[in-house]
């Protein structure tokens, strides 16, 4: 980091730009600051220096191809088009130049032509790693993992160390269906660098992955014992304890966890639902109270106590934790419809609407929405915005549950003709259904057997 803070270049160059004065500076020193913006992802800063160094130097190839870096950065396509048309005759062997040119071609979904131009830069035998993992990278831009996994492999060779590399190989391994290369591959890397984090990580993944969950916690027990503070590593290895249902084992490890860890909140929510597995609500709910004084706004922990207190017959509590995890996370349907259902289950029927409004909304697929919708809406006596919900639902579920609701409103709003006509549909369309709606519609039960009157005289 102290290039960063103690690079008197970029003081100068700063200072100079402040002052509105003008100080001279050679091509590399001009470079040596162009590239420390571009590092610090700084364009416009970069894009002045590279300005100035053209107004210094006005033929510096090398300024001229960091000003077209930026350019791509920029999305500029038509000037850096311009601009790889005047380099070309001069920098054909230059690598950076390369580099900017193919890249110019994947920004525009030219892969191939993308990989053409890193090929060709592969033979001035510079920047070997990087140019072998951008070529693969097209590779699977072109949905090929084969030509892909080579090239990735040869810049693992390039440098053993490269993590993004050996992912990516994995990747494409799995892409290929390759599992028994792959751990042939990776048991290989691991002969090598038996201390590298990232191959074992990768082990412990491509076992979970194959469920062989006791594989996968030795392969995170070498990782931990080559660093014991990588905390995700304790979170992946609890994740096989829970597949296997050693809910205490995994406790153990979430436990562990919590030594390393700043942001305890989803930890002690692990905690709570291992409890919860393991029959002990009591353990568990004082797991998910931890994780809210973690951060009070953890939704999944609320959400959590919410059910364990309606396990527990705590149906005011559910209600407000389920209140209080759907108001932080309103796109949650699940939450959306548990919410109702307690509001429902607690007489608030009226709370219950916003959410079935929601549902109905998000969901209007979904036949049940909408007859639970209007089935609230009747409960509170709302029987004309129930009409226009039931219409609305009618014309994508043609089913008698429906007419068997609008039946009923109609004749709670006096509108007999209405009444009976949906009525006469809803027994055409499920005769066997009007016992339990008469059960339900006390008001429609007279009007059964008028219309099934009706219908054996018609007969006759």
């Amino acid at each position: 980091m102290e290039e960063y803070f103690g690079n008197e270049l970029v003081k100068k160059f700063e200072e100079m730009m402040e002052n509105n004065d003008e100080f001279y500076f050679d091509t590399e020193e001009l470079e040596d600051i162009i590239v420390y913006y571009l590092e610090l992802g700084d364009f416009n800063y970069a894009d002045m220096a590279v300005n100035y160094g053209l107004k210094l130097h006005p033929n510096s190839l090398d300024i001229k191809i960091k000003k077209l870096e930026i350019l791509l950065e920029w999305e500029e396509y038509n000037t850096a088009k311009d601009l790889i048309n005047e380099l070309k005759g001069s920098s054909m062997e230059n690598t950076d130049f390369l580099v900017c040119y193919a890249k110019y071609y994947s920004n525009l979904g030219n892969p191939r032509k993308s990989i053409e131009i890193c090929k060709k830069a592969l033979t001035l035998e510079e920047e070997e790693n990087f140019l072998h993992n951008f070529i693969a990278d097209e590779y699977v831009n072109l949905g090929d993992p084969f030509n892909a996994l080579k090239h990735y492999r040869k810049a693992l060779k390039e440098d053993p160390s490269d993590e993004y590399a050996l992912e990516n190989s994995m990747v494409c391994f799995s892409d290929l269906n390759k599992s028994e290369e792959a751990i042939a591959f990776l048991n290989e890397y691991l002969d090598d660098f038996p201390y590298s984090e990232i191959a074992w990580f990768e082990y412990g993944q491509f076992y979970f992955n194959r469920k062989n969950y006791e594989e996968s916690i030795r392969g995170y027990d070498y990782l931990i014992a080559i660093n014991s503070n990588s905390v995700g590593v304790y979170a992946n290895k609890a994740a096989c304890y829970e597949a296997l249902g050693q809910y205490q084992k995994a406790i153990e490890t979430y436990e562990e966890m919590l030594e390393l860890e700043y942001t305890k909140a989803f930890t002690f929510y692990k905690i709570g639902l291992c409890n919860k597995a393991l029959k002990q609500p009591i353990v568990a709910l004082n797991a998910f109270q931890k994780s809210l004084r973690e951060d009070p706004q953890f939704y999944l922990a609320m959400m959590e106590q919410s059910y364990l207190y309606e396990e527990m017959g705590g149906m005011t509590e559910a209600l407000h934790f389920a209140k209080e995890a759907t108001q932080l996370n309103e796109d949650n349907l699940d939450y959306q419809k548990r919410l109702a259902f307690l509001f429902i289950d607690s007489g608030k029927f009226e709370e219950s609407l916003s959410c079935l409004k929601k549902l109905v909304s998000a969901e209007p697929s979904r036949f049940y929405n909408w007859y639970a919708y209007s089935e609230v809406l009747m409960l509170v006596g709302e029987y004309e915005e129930a009409v226009t919900v039931l219409n609305a639902a009618v014309k994508s579920h043609h089913r008698a549950e429906l007419f068997y609701q609008l039946s009923n409103c109609f004749f709670n709003l006096k509108q007999q003709d209405k009444g009976v006509e949906s009525l006469q549909k809803a027994l055409e369309l499920d005769p066997s259904l009007a016992k339990d709606m008469q059960k339900k519609y006390p008001f429609i039960k007279d009007e059964v057997k008028k219309v099934k009157t009706a219908k054996v005289k018609k007969k006759n």
